[in-house]
């Protein structure tokens, strides 16, 4: 990678562009006429908020010149890119993702827009904004529950209007097809439903702050090498029922205001011209009614883009030219885009703004009035829900029995690590470690100042703990020898941009896991990652505890549930292989990266992901998908099965009969007998219950239709073939706990699902 290639890429994750073209962001006067005041507008007819999203779009529309059209559809970098001889708009908020001017004279507001995959981010430089992380995507999608999804979107979306912006670019819901992508730690797990529900309530709660989230990577972005180079093949069907399912249930649950395109091409084109994706299935199949924006350096015309979908071009100059300015301009006054489809572009993104109060609520200016201790609890009980206990030889929870403790590794005395790129959000007081990771984009490596050992020494006054960095595996292996316990922190850092070499930890870190394990019984180990790895010291270890990254609060969260405070409920969202070998690709796709090679990448594998693929294959993972242990024990009892107006539902019983209260995730997954589907079950339902010891609860569940049936292209239909089926209610997707069979008649619903 050549110097001025690394420079384009360090402000911005949806942004890494190799083009050489220079640009400068002209502000621009929408019409010389004199802004109205607030009563004056207020008496337009389009700001009448007794009228439909779409009715005052119609309203504005016919008011609108060409110019004020068309710079709706053109965004800017929020940031200097002094390399593209580039000044951000002197609007835009400093350090941030994005700008897009408004219509001030119809009351049509700027927009703002700020990364936002975890809190409010902000690209790098001398005054980063400091905001609340919430854990990792996949962290959330582990909490098994959709209210934390929402609680935590909507902290994030009300930090981000306190801080000027109206547009997050949230919402991020590919599939973990390749356990070795890089932004995995950014999304919602393997299954489309767990996936689809969690990220759909987090737009949802973002939203709840009268602001736009989108919905993101418009699709087949599942891995970062050569993403903007290669090609994604996959069956029709088999996209429908995996990648663009989950997709489509976000998009059902959260409502986005708009949908980000992503860099890759699929089926030969380029995602954000791609008339299948844009056209076909968001806007005719799924009728989006919002606007589909690029990502950061994502567009590469300006009829193709527009004719098949792109409503807006966004993050200039990250791309080679400014597609939707003067050139869009020109093709509609020649009619290579029509009238019509220029008219829709521009009412899309007036729809969404109007349609999620936008407009009728303008953010505030830019400022700190943030409630961060309640915004920090917020994060912290998200971070606790998500923790996975992944082996326990009684050993958890710690009690003040060992006098003295040992912790070993990944900057644990002073803070939590977190995922690398757009998605970065800086905290409040700033960085636990500095000068750590790539100087430039997708580093800094950040840890924030949460730290488990300061909080476990408050929870712990009666014993003595001593750290160690773990750099010396002999100095961290005689350490372990002298104390009573040891608990090692380590880590995987993932980031925007690059793709993980394997799933081995990295830094020698499994020798020293091993080193200490092998000097003293009772280690255990704390997992920082952006998902799955590979534990060749598992049985050497008396506890395994998977933390994710877990924002803000992350080292309170881990010690809480260390030490009992809290029942760890979290469960995997994704499956651990066991070994690479089991994996549909011996290494990822295009790795190690060309620069601007094309390649090819054909998911033949197809539907059957994650789970599915080691169900399939009678693989036998190192922790199978949805699991995770506690400190108390569940009974499910009494399944039963109906079918009311089309419908399946399915009931059964849940009991604490442990010793201390808990939360568990009661799992239902549905087998075809008489049938074939893509694998031998599918996730068909979940429900998150918090018991008291002796306490029991009934749990009622719909089965979506779509998660019964397989799609069928030519038809656009989804067919549930008649037979009898399997309904097996589980702990997770290899610890079955009771089974009955139902008989389901054929139907056939429509692309919906209706």
């Amino acid at each position: 990678m050549t110097f001025t290639r690394k420079l384009s890429i360090i402000a911005m994750g949806c942004a890494l562009a190799g083009a050489t073209l220079t640009a400068t962001a002209q502000t621009q006067q929408s019409s010389s006429q004199p802004i109205p005041t607030k009563q004056e507008l207020a008496n337009k007819p389009w700001m009448n908020t007794k009228l439909s999203a779409h009715e005052r779009t119609q309203l504005v529309l016919k008011e609108m010149t060409v110019d004020e059209k068309l710079s709706l559809l053109m965004g800017y970098f929020g940031t200097d890119a002094p390399w593209k001889n580039f000044t951000r708009p002197a609007e835009s908020y400093p350090q941030s993702a994005g700008f897009v001017y408004g219509v001030p004279r119809l009351g049509i507001p700027h927009i703002w827009q700020a990364d936002a995959g975890v809190g409010v981010a902000s690209q790098s430089g001398p005054n980063v904004r400091e905001r609340t992380a919430l854990p990792s995507g996949m962290a959330t999608a582990a909490t098994w529950n959709p209210q934390v999804g929402f609680e935590g979107g909507a902290m994030i979306g009300s930090e981000a209007r306190t801080s000027g912006f109206n547009v997050l670019l949230a919402g991020g819901v590919n599939l973990v097809r390749e356990p070795r992508n890089g932004r995995n730690f950014e999304y919602g797990g393997e299954d489309p439903y767990l996936a689809g529900v969690m990220v759909g309530h987090q737009i949802k709660g973002v939203q709840s702050n009268n602001i736009v989230s989108t919905l993101k990577h418009f699709a087949y972005n599942d891995q970062e090498t050569g993403r903007f180079n290669l090609n994604v093949t996959i069956d029709e069907a088999a996209g429908r029922m995996s990648d663009l399912l989950a997709l489509q249930f976000a998009y059902e649950i959260g409502n986005p205001g708009s949908v980000m395109c992503s860099y890759n091409r699929v089926y030969g084109v380029y995602g954000c011209e791609s008339d299948y994706l844009l056209n076909q299935v968001l806007k005719n199949d799924w009728g989006f009614k919002g606007w589909v924006m690029s990502d950061w350096g994502a567009t590469h015309s300006t009829v193709p883009a527009a004719n098949n979908g792109l409503d807006q071009q966004s993050g200039f100059p990250f791309d080679v030219s400014a597609y939707f300015k003067e050139p869009l301009k020109e093709a509609v006054a020649n009619g290579w885009v029509s009238q019509a489809r220029f008219d829709d572009m521009a009412g899309r993104v007036l729809f969404a703004l109007f349609d999620k109060g936008v407009i009728d609520n303008p953010v505030p200016k830019s400022s700190n009035n943030i409630d961060f201790k309640k915004h920090a609890l917020i994060t912290q009980k998200d971070a606790e829900e998500a923790i996975v206990l992944l082996k326990n030889d009684k050993l958890l929870p710690l009690v003040n029995s060992a006098k003295k403790i040992a912790i070993i590794g990944s900057h644990a005395n002073v803070g939590v690590l977190s995922g690398g790129g757009s998605s970065q959000v800086y905290p409040l007081g700033g960085v636990a470690v500095s000068g750590l990771g790539p100087k430039i984009f997708p580093g800094p490596m950040v840890y924030y100042p949460s730290s488990p050992m300061k909080a476990l020494e408050a929870r712990l006054p009666d014993a003595r703990i001593t750290f160690d960095e773990g750099s010396n595996v002999q100095a961290a292996a005689a350490l372990a020898v002298e104390s009573d316990l040891v608990l090692v922190f380590a880590n995987q850092w993932t980031a925007e941009s690059v793709d993980a070499a394997s799933l081995a930890l990295p830094d020698n870190q499994d020798a020293l896991i091993a080193a200490v394990a092998k000097a003293n019984k009772k280690t255990i180990v704390v997992l920082q990652t952006g998902g799955a790895i590979t534990m060749p010291w598992l049985h050497d270890v008396g506890a395994v505890v998977e933390a994710w990254y877990p924002g803000t609060s992350g080292g309170e969260a881990i010690a809480r549930v260390l030490t009992g405070e809290v029942n760890p409920s979290g469960h995997l969202p994704i499956t651990f292989p066991a070994a690479e070998s089991q994996l549909p690709r011996a290494k990822v796709d295009g790795y190690p990266e060309v620069k601007d090679q094309r390649f090819e990448v054909n998911y033949t594998e197809g539907a059957t992901v994650g789970y599915k693929w080691f169900d399939a294959h009678k693989y036998t993972p190192l922790f199978p998908f949805g699991y995770g242990l506690s400190y108390t024990d569940f009974e499910f009892s009494d399944l039963k099965t109906t079918i009311k107006n089309d419908q399946l539902n399915i009931s059964f019983n849940i009991k604490n009969i442990g010793t201390v209260a808990g939360k568990d995730v009661a799992q239902v997954y549905i087998a075809p007998l008489d049938t074939k589907w893509e694998a031998p079950k599918r996730l068909g339902a979940f429900q998150k219950v918090d018991l008291k010891p002796g306490e029991s609860t009934q749990v009622s569940v719909n089965v979506d239709s779509r998660l019964l049936a397989m799609y069928q292209s030519k038809s656009k239909t989804w067919t549930i073939a008649k037979g009898q089926y399997e309904v097996i209610l589980a702990k997770s997707a290899t610890e079955p706990q009771s089974s009955t069979k139902v008989k389901i008649p054929a139907r056939t619903l429509d692309v919906n699902g209706k």
